[in-house]
């Protein structure tokens, strides 16, 4: 079957419908969060005479603090570029960021996984490009830049998920599920020995303490089932618009850094577990077993044998499609998305587009000149930690 026909269907009609629905459920979130404080704060003061009110109002701040937008931070255990650090580097991701008509990257951290993504810290939600070392040591240049492109192109506007509107009200709400959700060791034993000393006691205050437990539960059942479900139809409405901004990033891949290498970065997503598995096989067998060495020189080489890994698994899965009938596998993840397979198949049918922005040898020089320091202190932090394992 041609795959072109088994690309879920996204109708401008349908994005659009699915958008204003989901501006509306997200502005619904930030309007009772924010009637959520206001009604609690007012009950605590208005009502200090009396009991009950205040004990109504702290429910409320409580179920308002637990729906509070939550800036994202920086990695305080990733080395952070800025611009004085890095302008080379940043210069290269400020043409991507200008040929995909996004705002410019505000700080960059090198991170032990094989990938790039992007991430949004403070109140302003400023914008950080997490590169993972182990993918930029693996090639030597166009791969490196497609796959930043993807992570840029989410940037345009078009994923809902990372909109500081509706981005906000989804992280809220997934964040209130898992604070109110219920603690299996909440509970303490009631079963005491008889021979204890004063066993009846011991006994009596666990069961008090289990009993006002599972009413705590059952009082937060109610605002944690509501998080759950709103957060589930939010994520429902932003999917064909998240569908459409992964093809619009695969172009966007495919325009700066061609098609090629664009069809070669999705393909790699298939490599981020097993060499984060790697990766943190390399650490521990380098913090053991160093043969002689020092522990400099033996620290170097993490990245360069997670390099030829990833080398050999990209030609192992190369011999493997050459051997095997082509097949563009499942058409959509686990999340809904369309898998990498799909979209490979996708940019390999449409017209072919040459690199816009390459990185020479001198410009390619320069950025590992940069990243010198940084990578040492990454990797000082991989062999402190042995991280990543699988992703």
């Amino acid at each position: 079957m041609d795959s072109d026909r088994r690309i879920p269907p996204e109708s401008p009609a349908l994005i659009r419908c699915a958008t204003v629905a989901a501006y509306t459920v997200a502005a619904v979130v930030h309007l009772v969060t924010a009637g959520l404080f206001i009604g609690g704060v007012l009950l605590i003061v208005l009502g200090l005479r009396t009991v009950v009110q205040p004990l109504v109002g702290l429910v409320l701040l409580g179920v308002a603090l637990s729906l509070r937008p939550r800036p994202g931070r920086l990695d305080a255990d990733l080395p952070t570029l800025r611009h004085a650090d890095a302008p080379a580097l940043f210069d290269l991701v400020d043409r991507m960021a200008d040929a995909a008509g996004v705002r410019r990257i505000d700080a960059i951290q090198l991170g032990p996984e094989f990938s790039v993504t992007v991430t949004r810290y403070g109140v302003r939600r400023k914008r950080c490009l997490v590169l993972g070392l182990p993918l930029w040591a693996a090639h030597p240049s166009r791969k490196p830049i497609a796959a930043v492109a993807h992570a840029l192109g989410h940037l345009s506007g078009h994923d809902l998920r990372g909109d500081a509107f509706v981005g906000t009200a989804l992280e809220s709400l997934n964040a209130a599920a898992r604070t109110m959700r219920a603690r299996n060791n909440a509970s303490v034993p009631s079963s005491v020995s008889a021979h204890s000393w004063r066993a009846g006691d011991v006994a009596g205050a666990a069961a008090r303490f289990n009993a006002r437990t599972r009413k705590g539960e059952w009082l937060l059942w109610i605002p944690r089932t509501a998080a759950a479900a709103t957060a589930r139809l939010l994520q429902w409405l932003t999917l064909p618009a998240t569908r459409r901004a992964e093809f619009d990033a695969d172009d966007l891949a495919a325009r700066i850094a061609s098609t090629e290498a664009a069809i070669a970065a999705l393909q790699d997503r298939q490599l981020v577990r097993a060499v984060g598995i790697e990766v943190h096989r390399l650490a521990i067998a380098t913090r053991t077993r160093k043969g002689g060495r020092s522990a400099a020189a033996a620290q170097g080489e993490l990245w360069d044998k997670a390099a030829r890994y990833s080398e050999s698994l990209r030609e192992q899965r190369r011999c493997d499609r050459t051997t095997a009938p082509e097949d563009i596998g499942t058409v959509v993840d686990l999340a809904g998305l369309p898998s990498e397979s799909l979209r490979t198949a996708r940019l390999s049918r449409i017209p072919r587009r040459t690199a816009t922005i390459t990185l020479d040898e001198y410009d390619r020089n320069r950025i590992e000149d940069e990243l010198r320091l940084p990578r040492q202190a990454l990797t000082r932090k991989v062999m402190r930690d042995c991280v990543p394992l699988a992703q």
